[in-house]
């Protein structure tokens, strides 16, 4: 049985014996027929907020927190609808912020591809978030959970704030997109830290699908709440990347929605686990180093037997992310039992 496995830009297949072999996956949903018409009547009838055009008036600074070059987000599709929106406000009074949390920056090609011309060649402000510039990070306060909250100051100095993200199951915060957009994509390196603290990512709730009792987006969505979002807009997308559904308005309201129909469509039960998992992170740009690769292992993690074995085909054309000390932990041992050990 030949596969054909998400795997960088062009894929990769597999010959897998067909007496043995499950394939595993979500739902495939065509995309949206008029998706640019299915974003623009989201954001002219959004849910528990009034359309985004009446929202802003001139003189408002405006930011937009959009998905970075790891998030296959269609922005190029969603940013330029949200900026026609936003015509009667001058262009200098709005800021796209690269919502990056710990990643690197995103070159010019790269926000060129993520965001299309429109934004790129218009006299947009944009900004690549830097969650280690201590300088542009404000603290404002402490979650109920004593995590301290450092945000971008410059996104903290906005009079309207939007965010943008795409929705599916995250393997310790539940879902992505919503209010992750906030915190940890622009929020400080200790604040992000807090977020991914052993102890929280052990907790019983902190596991795909799971938001309810998850102190994890618990503490995401009281940062994202301290910040004050005014509007958000959440799609899902298919492996094509193209647009399944779309939701605007309250940023909670509108991840609940997008929450229930990834739920819905990209999660599956298993009768058994297996003996072997062969999984991937979904190709570029999930794959692009070995940190979000995890994501992918994760997954096959729910479904594989004790002491089985998960093989992870994962292109990783960024190699080891250079932020934080990955890389120095993984070195740091001879072999993968020493390393366990030592986590």
């Amino acid at each position: 049985m030949k596969i054909d496995l998400a795997y960088g830009k062009s894929g990769l297949t597999v010959d897998l014996p067909d007496d043995q072999t499950t394939v595993i996956e979500p739902d495939f949903l065509p995309g949206l027929p008029d998706e640019l018409g299915a974003v623009r009547t989201a954001l002219r009838n959004p849910i528990g907020k009034p359309p985004l055009r009446k929202s802003v008036t001139p003189g408002q600074k405006v930011g937009i927190s959009v998905c970075d070059i790891t998030r296959p987000m269609p922005s190029k599709t969603v940013l330029p609808l949200i900026l026609k929106e936003l015509e009667h406000i001058p262009q200098s009074d709005i800021t796209i912020f690269i919502a990056t949390g710990t990643h690197r920056e995103n070159t010019p090609s790269e926000l060129l591809s993520m965001l299309g011309e429109t934004p790129m060649t218009g006299g947009y402000n944009i900004l690549n978030h830097d969650a280690f510039n201590q300088d542009n990070l404000k603290e404002i306060g402490l979650t109920q959970g004593g995590i301290p909250i450092l945000l971008n100051s410059d996104w903290l100095q906005s009079d309207f704030k939007i965010t943008t993200g795409f929705v599916e199951p995250h393997f310790f915060a539940g879902f992505s997109g919503g209010p992750k957009m906030i915190a940890p994509g622009l929020a400080g390196f200790e604040t992000i830290m807090n977020l991914h603290d052993s102890g929280m990512i052990n907790h019983p709730n902190a596991k795909w699908g799971i938001t309810h009792g998850n102190p994890i987006h618990d503490s995401i969505r009281e940062i994202a709440t301290t910040s004050s979002p005014d509007f958000s807009l959440d799609v899902t997308i298919n492996k094509k990347h193209q647009i399944t559904s779309v939701y605007a308005g309250e940023i909670f309201e509108v991840h609940k929605a997008a929450c229930e129909f990834a739920h819905s469509t990209a999660m599956k039960k298993v009768a058994n686990p297996f003996d072997i998992v062969v999984t991937t992170n979904s190709g570029y740009p999930l794959d692009m180093n070995l940190y979000q690769a995890v994501k992918g292992m994760s997954a096959a993690h729910q479904i594989v037997k004790k002491n089985g074995s998960i093989i992870c085909a994962a292109e990783c054309s960024d190699g080891i992310p250079d932020h934080g000390s990955y890389e120095e932990i993984l070195k740091s041992k001879r072999n993968p039992e020493s390393l366990i050990k030592m986590i």
